[in-house]
């Protein structure tokens, strides 16, 4: 195996060629968009695990550097009552790998950046429309055929092309979609939030009356938010016209039942506010065929409570490229890797499930004391967090 072909241009696709390359194997990245950075409003954690998957291929650094600490998550009742706190699973270690947090776009570039760096290719515009194994002198190849025209051909293809991917499509045309959770996540950013003073390295997370909101304060000063809201699936193809003065109106009116800030933070928010659907795909029962796999939200995807997504993405792209160093073939290199991932990434999107469950308004079991409200902490379990990967 010398080249693969790797269809999508995302945090999954970057961290696996540059696995990919550690492994001895060329890759090249095809992305749909003429430019990447999508989701650029959005924000995210990338946690111990994830971290420590990055440094298996020492791509950690940048991600550090860009970012900021999550040491600890503290809960809040509607009315205002203090519920409890608990430090982020993956904390405890002195090696400065602790969950960090920073905007999607960011961990995008800097991981792009690396990958330009080690002299990856990425081709922006090659949007897949089809793909094809073809019999060679040297044995099973594959043929990437593209929006426009092209085409490109390795001895495997990793479809790294996210939630609605073309890939899984590809392989296995009776795979199921992505299941629509019935909420949406909304994020924005208060640049002077003197109404909610914030512990540093914390996540505050209240459980609103008809809505579930998070913040945390950056080292700028400037708070960022989400709320998960209830409310219909957006149209990817045709997004709703939406302000974002209409979008904090909405989301804040959410809040404004409740005795906590969270109101008064999403109404000081600017015009730096992105929605999305959030979606789940609880298991796709075909991976790879001989020359073709899946990984990240392509395989599998969570809903964001547990704010694994682009983590276990990571371990896939590195737990994939040590299979196919490791295996003669593309095909048994792909069955020992689904075999090492799929009980690890379903458990943890059953695990986000709950999660979400736990924290939906009008739910039974709702928390309403500190140990209920401790089992919502994202990342609070060590087989979680505490997964590492032996190259």
């Amino acid at each position: 195996m010398t080249k693969a072909l790797i269809i999508g241009g995302g945090i999954a696709g970057a961290v696996t060629a540059m696995a990919l390359q550690k492994a001895g194997i060329d890759a090249e990245i095809f992305e749909a968009y003429p430019t990447g950075a999508d989701d650029v409003g959005a924000f995210l954690i990338v946690f111990a695990n994830g971290l420590e998957a990055l440094r298996v291929i020492d791509a950690h650094g940048p991600v550090v550097d860009s970012s900021f600490p999550a040491q600890r998550v503290e809960f809040i009742g509607n009315d205002g009552t203090r519920l409890g706190e608990r430090p982020i699973a993956g904390t405890e270690g002195g090696d400065g790998l602790g969950p960090r947090t920073l905007r999607r776009a960011t961990l995008y570039q800097v991981l792009h950046r690396e990958a330009t760096r080690r002299g990856i290719a990425v081709r922006h515009g090659k949007r897949l429309v089809a793909a094809e194994s073809v019999d060679g002198a040297g044995g099973r190849r594959v043929v990437a055929r593209f929006a426009d025209g092209s085409h490109a051909e390795g001895d495997l293809l990793i479809g790294a092309d996210g939630l609605h991917s073309v890939t899984r499509a590809l392989i296995d045309p009776a795979a199921p979609r992505p299941r629509y959770t019935g909420q949406n996540t909304v994020c924005g950013y208060v640049p002077d939030a003197a109404q909610m003073p914030l512990a540093p390295d914390t996540y505050t997370m209240i459980f609103g009356k008809q809505a579930f909101f998070g913040c945390t304060r950056a080292p700028d000063g400037e708070v960022w938010w989400f709320a998960n809201v209830p409310g219909t699936e957006l149209d990817r193809a045709d997004p709703p016209a939406v302000t974002p003065a209409a979008w904090r109106e909405q989301v804040a009116g959410l809040f404004d039942g409740d005795e906590t800030p969270a109101a008064a933070l999403v109404r000081a928010t600017g015009d730096r506010v992105i929605a999305s659907s959030a979606y789940d795909l609880a298991t796709t029962p075909v991976w790879h065929t001989d020359t073709m796999v899946v990984l990240g939200d392509a395989a599998h995807a969570a809903a964001p409570n547990a704010a694994q997504g682009a983590s276990m993405a990571i371990e896939d792209g590195i737990v994939l490229a040590k299979c196919l160093r490791d295996r003669p073939d593309p095909h048994s290199a792909f069955a020992a890797y689904e075999q090492l991932r799929r009980e690890r990434v379903e458990q943890v999107v059953a695990a986000s499930a709950g999660m979400a469950k736990l924290t939906a308004s009008g739910t039974p079991g709702r928390p309403s004391h500190p140990e209920a409200a401790e089992r919502g902490g994202a990342g609070a379990d060590n087989w979680l967090t505490g997964y590492r990967i032996e190259w």
